[in-house]
């Protein structure tokens, strides 16, 4: 049967990505396609609030006993931890990592990722294709659960993948997304992360702390055997607060008591910039830059 998303065109009139006009920021689309593709859906997994901090190692232990007097662990990760690997989809021309930069109201990302050791990445295990966005100050994220081959049939090869009818529209609108924006890798990260979650008055609360951030710019099967490099220096780490409603008190006097401060960082455009796929921008954290060296004060960042 004929694959009605294959090599799907872009709307009537729509420019696929084209050069922005001269003069204007490179992430520009000079047309109005993608309006339809940008607009929120109707099926949110959930909306939450996110603020993210890169702490100095030193910082962060502290920072870990504290959650951990006040909070659980999550209970995927034990004592040690679990990996992270995301592979992020783009345009040619990077628009959602210039969307992301501007700070656009509303923004959009698809990936897929993997928890656990990437080494034992097969065909047949479970990974997740996830869109999130940010609608004003509120982060939405939806995924479904696929094996690794139908994973990528679906983000690589656009090709519809098997689906009960609750995944339909989800399956879809990534469909819509790679075809009718051409998305194709761009850029992998990977990072250790301890995850703690909050308990009675607290629940729906959420903190991580990531560990060794890196990434490649090349090779992006999940189990491949490739360098990965840091980018995000090793001395820091990013924690991240995660909250449906409201953050507790005793969390926000805690960042007040670390002199925790807000700035964005995002792990996909330190990635996209470590390796020269964009020029760094302000919020670009260099492993040379002094202002890096934060001890025990912190730099935070949007979702």
């Amino acid at each position: 049967m004929r694959n009605p998303f294959h090599a799907r065109p872009a709307p009537p009139g729509a420019v696929r990505d084209e050069p922005p006009d001269p003069g204007a920021p490179p992430h520009r689309d000079t047309d109005r396609a993608g309006h339809s593709l940008r607009a929120p859906s109707r099926l949110h997994a959930f909306n939450r609030y996110e603020i993210k901090y890169l702490v100095d190692s030193a910082a962060a232990r502290a920072l870990r006993d504290e959650f951990a007097r006040r909070m659980d662990l999550d209970s995927h990760g034990g004592d040690t931890g679990y990996g992270v690997w995301s592979v992020y989809y783009d345009t040619p021309r990077l628009r959602f990592y210039w969307e992301k930069i501007e700070g656009l109201r509303f923004r959009r990302k698809l990936r897929i990722r993997h928890y656990g050791d990437r080494f034992a990445v097969t065909d047949d295990t479970t990974v997740y294709v996830e869109i999130k966005q940010r609608v004003n100050r509120v982060t939405q994220k939806r995924r479904i659960a696929l094996p690794y081959r139908l994973a990528r049939d679906l983000c690589d090869r656009r090709v519809p993948v098997a689906h009960d009818e609750s995944q339909r529209a989800f399956v879809e609108e990534v469909l819509e997304l790679v075809c009718g924006l051409d998305l194709r890798p761009v850029a992998m990260t990977g990072y250790q992360r301890e995850a703690f979650v909050g308990r009675a008055a607290d629940t729906g609360l959420r903190v991580t702390v990531d560990h060794r951030v890196r990434g490649r710019d090349r090779d992006f099967h999940l189990g491949a055997d490739a360098q990965n490099r840091l980018i995000v220096p090793a001395k820091l780490s990013v924690v991240e607060i995660k909250a449906n409603e409201r953050v507790p008190s005793w969390l926000t006097d805690l960042a007040a008591r670390s002199n925790m401060s807000v700035v964005r960082i995002s792990k996909y455009c330190q990635s996209v910039e470590a390796f020269g796929q964009a020029p760094r921008s302000v919020f670009h954290v260099v492993a040379d830059d002094p202002a890096a060296d934060l001890s025990p004060t912190t730099v935070t960042s949007e979702a």
